[in-house]
């Protein structure tokens, strides 16, 4: 396994088989080494990067049905909701209060709102908080408003575009696989056409972010096909900023069964995936499925992002797993692995003035070259 090590680290193109043969090793330290080299490589800035917005979900009625998912309900359900402007308007302007610039903003797929709906609630959000990025929607709510509307996708893109939406997120990816999406989903976008969405909004100039959950029904080597189609687009558009993978929550879902995927998985597959996708500059790390302490050292195992402050999350928490962290401890637990915190938007771009803090020497709480290219993990 070494020599796949070093041509990473090196910035060599791993293939589909080497890939699979990292996933497959059990050797988790050696693998954070390499992570954190190659992040080192492409780092090597003084800073580790966070971001404040909100996840507002705008409604819980979706047309698709997921195995995964705990929150969607159909519109008949006595809990299904579509929230009203003036609550919008309270949660954004709360979350520019907490020194928050984006708003991500998701749905589900609602089977009787048309693309007229969602470009005015863009161009009404955009006109009253100029200043707040709007990164809305997912490539399945895009694919269904599509469909929905029977337009062009490129059209929808466009006209979303001019009424405010800023950038793309990832979410809905779960696993590139058509195997897997048509073992947990129905009626949601396949494999090529999430990836057409992504690849139209680059074409029109905008940037997304793009995601993998892992840990339910898919294969190692289906973990390697995703992070290999997602390699294949960015080397098309370039237009992927980062790369945030998660576990699978089972609780509260119709997947309940499954055992869920833990730290170890975690660190491993998210160490790979900087390995393997060396043409997507950033990795985000999911504390808020993993927690404060794994969410810190994952930034030794290939992420140089701590993701969001996170102040509203529906999601993730429906199925059973809440970790809420402050501003603060997030700012910490960058400093104690050894680097500035600097707040960040979604093109990773700093919007904090420079820090006036200086970086001690990483040593203690950072990490030490061995001398032979690697770098060597702290004991925490």
């Amino acid at each position: 396994m070494l020599p796949l090590l070093h041509k990473a680290v090196d910035g060599g193109r791993l293939t589909p088989e080497e890939g699979l043969t990292l996933l497959q090793s059990h050797d988790l330290h050696a693998l954070g080494r390499a992570a954190d080299a190659v992040t080192r490589r492409l780092h090597p800035e003084p800073y580790r990067t966070y971001n404040i917005d909100r996840n507002i979900n705008y409604t819980n009625v979706c047309a698709a049905v997921c195995d995964f998912c705990a929150f969607y309900r159909k519109s008949t359900d006595a809990d299904a909701y579509v929230l009203p402007r003036e609550v919008l308007y309270q949660k954004i302007e709360e979350t520019i209060a907490l020194g928050g610039d984006q708003i991500l903003l998701q749905g589900g797929n609602h089977p009787t709102l048309k693309l007229e709906w969602y470009e005015d609630l863009l161009r009404d959000l955009k006109a009253r908080y100029p200043r707040v990025n709007l990164h809305a929607f997912s490539a399945s709510e895009i694919w269904h408003f599509h469909k929905l509307n029977k337009l062009p996708l490129k059209e929808v893109l466009r006209r979303l575009k001019e009424a405010g939406m800023g950038s793309l997120p990832g979410g809905g990816a779960e696993i590139l696989v058509d195997r897997v999406r048509r073992a947990i989903t129905v009626n949601k976008v396949l494999t090529e056409e999430w990836l057409e969405v992504h690849r139209t909004w680059h074409e029109l100039g905008g940037k997304s972010t793009c995601t993998m959950m892992f840990g339910h029904v898919e294969t190692l080597a289906e973990r390697i096909e995703h992070l290999e189609r997602l390699r294949q687009l960015q080397d098309e558009t370039g237009g992927f900023t980062a790369f945030i993978c998660w576990t699978f929550q089972p609780e509260n879902t119709a997947l309940s069964h499954i055992p869920p995927a833990g730290a170890y998985e975690y660190l491993k597959t998210q160490a790979v995936a900087r390995l393997y996708l060396q043409n997507i500059p950033n990795i985000q790390s999911s504390w808020v499925t993993q927690g404060l302490k794994i969410g810190q050292l994952a930034l030794f195992f290939g992420a140089n992002d701590m993701g969001s402050l996170m102040i509203e999350e529906n999601v993730v928490s429906a199925a059973g797993t809440v970790h809420h962290l402050t501003l603060e401890q997030i700012k910490n637990a960058i400093r104690e692995a050894g680097y500035i915190p600097r707040q960040r938007n979604v093109f990773y771009e700093y919007i904090d003035p420079e820090p006036t803090e200086a970086l001690s020497a990483l040593n203690g709480h950072g990490a030490m070259t061995n001398g032979k290219g690697l770098v060597s993990l702290p004991l925490v």
